[in-house]
C-alpha cells in the first residue's frame, strides 16, 4: 500500500488547530498507528499548532509519513520565525504551562511521541521534529526463557528512594534497567522516576532514542545516571548501554564481556550512551547495580546463592553488599529456574 502524501498547514489562527489536529490523526491511523497513538498524535498536534499561535505569531506544521525496511510512522514538524524559546529545559519540564495550553507545555510533545528533537530554526525562530512510529504487534516464536529479580532500598534514614528499575518485555525481547537519581530522596526519587517513565512508554525505541528522550525529559531534575539492556530471545542477543556508573557484570560466560561505560548524567548534559552487542549465553547472568552496592565482590564468594531464583539472588546480594550511606539497587537476569 502507498504511503500517504505529506501534508502541510499553515497555522496562524485558532481554527487552524482544529484542522491540523484532525489531519494528524487520519494520517496517523491511514498509517496503521493504533488509537492510542492516534491519540497521542491529536494532542500532541494541539500542542504545537496552539504554541505556533499564542508564542510565534503563526507558522506552518509539516506532516511527514514516513517508512523503513522495518517500520513506519509519522513525522511532525513545526516551523516558526518567532521569537523563539527563552528557555527549553523550562519548556521541557512537566507541569510548564504554555499561557492557556495542554498544561505540560513540550515536556507532553517528548512524552507523547517517539522522537522528539528542537532547535532554532535559520538563526530566528523554532524548528521542532517529533516522529510517532507503528507499534509493533509481533508475536514472540517461544516463550521468556529468562527470569528477572530486583532489590531496592533507599538509603538509610530516607523514605524515598533514588534509584529505580526499569522491567519490560515484548515480542521476544526483554529490556531491563536500573537508574540513579543524583543525591538522595525525594528530588533523586523525582529524576530517577521520570527517566524511568520515559523509558516504560517508550521501550520499543532504539536505545540512543532511549537515552535521548528520557535526558530530555529529565531537564529541569538533578538528572541521573542509567544502564538499560536488551535481550532479544530469538537471536539470543545483547544489546547494552549506559550513561554515568551503574555497574554491569555478565557471570558465567565463557568469554569476557566488556560493557564501555560513558560518563555523564542523563537531563544535565547531552552525552549519548555507547550502545554495544554482544552474545548471550546459556547460562549467563547479568548483574546490574547502583553504586550504593559495593563494587568489590566475587561471585564466588556467594555459594549459597547457586542454584537460587533472579529475586533470591538479588536480595542476598544487596543484604550482603548494600552501603547504608546511599540508596542501593540490584537487578538479576538469568536463566529462568524450570
Amino acid at each position: 500500500m502507498p504511503l500517504p502524501l505529506e501534508q502541510a498547514i499553515e497555522v496562524g489562527h485558532s481554527a487552524d488547530v482544529a484542522v491540523a489536529r484532525r489531519v494528524a490523526r487520519e494520517l496517523a491511523a491511514a498509517l496503521g498507528i493504533d488509537l492510542h497513538g492516534c491519540d497521542d498524535v491529536a494532542l500532541v498536534t494541539s500542542e504545537l499548532a496552539s504554541n505556533l499561535v499564542r508564542h510565534a505569531g503563526g507558522g506552518k506544521l509539516l506532516f511527514v509519513p514516513l517508512s523503513t525496511p522495518s517500520r513506519q510512522g509519522l513525522q511532525i514538524e513545526s516551523i516558526d520565525a518567532g521569537p523563539g524559546i527563552p528557555c527549553v529545559n523550562q519548556a521541557l519540564t512537566d507541569g510548564y504551562s504554555s499561557a492557556g495550553s495542554l498544561g505540560n507545555g513540550l515536556g507532553a510533545v517528548n512524552r507523547l511521541m517517539d522522537e522528539f528533537e528542537i532547535a532554532p530554526y535559520s538563526g530566528q525562530g523554532t524548528h521542532i521534529v517529533c516522529r510517532k512510529w507503528v507499534r509493533s504487534i509481533r508475536l514472540s516464536l517461544r516463550p521468556c526463557p529468562f527470569e528477572v529479580g530486583v532489590a531496592t532500598r533507599p538509603k538509610q534514614g530516607f523514605d524515598q528512594n533514588g534509584d529505580d528499575f526499569v522491567l519490560k518485555q515484548w515480542a521476544g525481547n526483554t529490556l531491563v534497567g536500573v537508574i540513579d537519581g543524583l543525591g538522595h530522596g525525594e528530588h533523586a526519587h523525582v529524576a530517577s522516576r521520570t527517566a524511568r517513565n520515559f523509558v516504560e512508554s517508550h521501550y520499543e525505541q532504539p536505545l540512543t532514542s532511549l537515552f535521548h528522550g528520557a535526558g530530555l525529559a529529565c531537564q529541569g531534575t538533578r538528572g541521573c545516571v542509567m544502564a538499560l539492556a536488551v535481550f532479544d530471545w530469538e537471536r539470543n542477543a545483547l544489546s547494552f548501554g549506559s550513561v554515568g556508573n551503574i555497574e554491569a557484570r555478565v557471570i558465567g560466560s565463557s568469554t569476557p564481556v566488556n560493557f564501555m561505560v560513558r560518563r555523564g548524567i542523563v537531563g544535565v548534559n547531552a552525552t549519548p550512551p555507547h550502545v554495544s552487542e554482544h552474545e548471550w549465553q546459556v547460562g549467563n547472568m547479568l548483574v546490574l547495580y547502583s553504586d550504593g552496592v559495593s563494587a568489590r565482590w566475587h561471585w564466588q564468594d556467594f555459594p549459597q546463592l547457586l542454584g537460587k531464583s533472579a529475586p533470591q539472588i538479588a536480595q542476598g546480594l544487596l543484604r550482603a553488599l548494600a552501603k547504608p550511606i546511599d540508596d542501593a539497587t540490584i537487578l538479576i537476569v538469568k536463566q529462568a529456574t524450570l
